[in-house]
């Protein structure tokens, strides 16, 4: 479709602010956005879509056009809801470079012009299928009142009898349509989730089909930012941030027809998305705000300050929070560098989920910003939390990856990691810098683990694993293969599990009586393998320091 098509449309209200002579571009796409710099997610002729929130002062508009124009997008529709007009420093910029501009007025839902120009790129469709998106369009367009992705879920229910649900990358619900019967149940979810990812790090194209328990599923990525379904130019950048969706259905077979309306209701959740994330905006940045405090050295006077203006935000009508926890995330990839921050972001926000709180958003108590390839989450802990006995009641290391680290292992696909790190919690601003510190030495802590994710707490950085993680890669494998190599050896070549019998030993704190109740041997039996344990090895099992070593050494393996 051609530009010039747009202003003819009346119902999407365009008012042209510069750009007459480039009306006739071709558009191939439409993306809503409000990041500083969107290119990564660009591919050329979209309508770029912004609520003006990437822009602080004048000097914003020259940068964020000029990345536009070098991307090769089609126009920029510019909302007038945030600042009531379209700035003249936009203005000037677009006329500048030649980038045809709309104002979007406030009473025209973005998702009203995604449609239109989803619709109409991708061509007519069959009447019943056009009547779905098209009754989905004027729910929509009330805007969350309309029900968001449980709207169309619904009519693809009803219309077109496919049950569908969506899903986070993590397996976790997060819409399924009225009429659908039961909810999909937890497993099955994280099972959709595992497969979709493996099948995302793997270059397969969407659909993915796949059975579970005799149930065909055909799962459609869900494409934050109205990207293509070829996503960005590296797909770790998003993996673990993108939603899917999840049809009851073997797509194998499908007409065109259907399978482009598929595509298209992704896109329309896609800006119910976005509509999500950009009510995180503020939470984030309260965040951010903290962070750079306490990384910075600020005053506890001025951080608690800030934190009098997040409580509010982050539990509404209590006032302040009486205990806050760090909860640190780190994405890492092997080989060449990828922008791991806000994927980090995105999936720390999704891994402290919370289905008890309150509200639309469960998510809505959690405020999580990234720096570097590190995302930093400030959770506050209400009343009752705090009298249920301050740490403990809050945010435990062990739960937080329960349900969701095989979904993720499948994502990071052999060549990435992801840890996690909790503080206790504390209940002032002067333990916020502590706190932020703990909750790093605890991720190193679950760095220093086998396993592609992993977490640790406060509580583990009281004993001898907070010193294993700053010890070099090569030293721990040297260290641990010296040590416990021979026994290893000798048990395959005899089975003679000297290796559990050392690890009941010094569980026992050497005490014979009680090992060799725990392994079922006679005490002169343990006293053999202890003895051949102390040949193989040259320790003496009786001495502090050799048993210190065997202990690191298990650990460390």
């Amino acid at each position: 479709m051609r530009l010039r098509a747009l202003l003819d449309t009346d119902a999407l209200g365009l008012k042209l602010l510069g750009g007459e002579d480039e009306l006739d571009r071709g558009v191939r796409g439409v993306m809503t956005t409000d990041l500083r710099d969107p290119s990564r997610y660009l591919s050329g002729g979209e309508l770029v879509l912004t609520g003006l929130a990437w822009r602080r002062d004048a000097a914003d508009s020259e940068p964020f056009v000029r990345i536009l124009v070098q991307a090769g997008v089609a126009a920029l529709a510019a909302g007038e809801a945030e600042l009531g007009e379209v700035p003249e420093d936009l203005v000037t910029a677009c006329a500048r470079h030649r980038l045809p501009l709309f104002a979007v007025n406030e009473s025209v839902a973005f998702a009203t012009i995604t449609e239109h120009v989803v619709r109409q790129v991708s061509g007519e469709r069959a009447g019943d299928l056009a009547a779905v998106v098209d009754r989905h369009r004027r729910m929509m367009t009330s805007g969350p009142a309309g029900g968001g992705p449980d709207v169309v879920l619904d009519l693809l229910g009803s219309d077109l009898d496919l049950r569908a649900w969506v899903l986070s990358p993590a397996g976790r619900l997060i819409a399924g349509a009225k009429e659908a019967g039961p909810a999909l149940p937890a497993d099955v979810c994280g099972r959709l989730a595992a497969e979709h990812l493996a099948a995302v790090r793997t270059g397969r194209r969407t659909p993915h089909r796949v059975t579970l328990d005799g149930t065909p599923y055909s799962l459609f990525a869900i494409r934050s930012g109205g990207r293509s379904p070829q996503g960005p130019r590296d797909v770790r950048e998003t993996v673990l941030s993108d939603w899917l969706l999840a049809v009851e259905a073997d797509a194998g077979d499908w007409p065109e027809e259907r399978l482009d309306l598929l595509q298209g209701v992704t896109q329309l959740i896609a800006v119910e998305r976005d509509r999500r994330d950009a009510a995180r905006t503020v939470r984030r940045r309260l965040a951010q705000e903290v962070l750079e405090l306490v990384q910075s050295g600020a005053a506890p006077a001025e951080i608690a300050a800030r934190l009098r203006v997040a409580a509010p935000v982050l539990l509404p009508g209590l006032g302040t929070a009486p205990h806050w926890q760090v909860v640190v995330a780190r994405v890492e990839w092997d080989g060449e560098a990828v922008e791991a921050g806000p994927v980090a972001q995105a999936l720390l926000e999704e891994i402290l989920v919370d289905p008890r709180a309150g509200g639309p958003e469960p998510s809505d108590r959690i405020a999580v910003a990234h720096t570097g390839d590190e995302a930093v989450a400030l959770v506050p802990l209400p009343a009752v939390a705090s009298e249920q006995g301050g740490s403990d009641a809050g945010i435990l290391a062990d739960a937080l990856l329960a349900s969701v680290r095989d979904p993720l292992a499948a994502g990071l696909d052999g060549d990435g990691r992801v840890t996690l790190g909790v503080s206790a919690a504390v209940h002032s601003a002067e333990g916020l810098r502590g706190a932020l510190e703990e909750a790093r030495h605890a991720r190193r802590v679950a760095a220093a683990r086998s396993g592609r994710v992993c977490a640790a707490g406060h509580q583990e950085l009281a004993s001898h694993v907070l010193l294993l993680p700053f010890v070099p890669d090569d030293v721990r494998r040297a260290f641990t293969a010296r040590l416990l190599d021979p026994l290893r050896d000798y048990d395959r070549r005899h089975r003679a599990e000297l290796i559990p019998t050392l690890e009941a030993f010094l569980d026992c704190d050497g005490s014979w009586t009680r090992c060799a109740t725990r392994l079922h041997l006679h005490v002169n039996t343990l006293r053999y393998r202890v003895g051949r344990i102390e040949q193989l090895t040259g320790r003496d099992l009786a001495r502090l320091e050799d048993k210190l070593d065997f202990f690191l050494a298990l650990r460390m393996s």
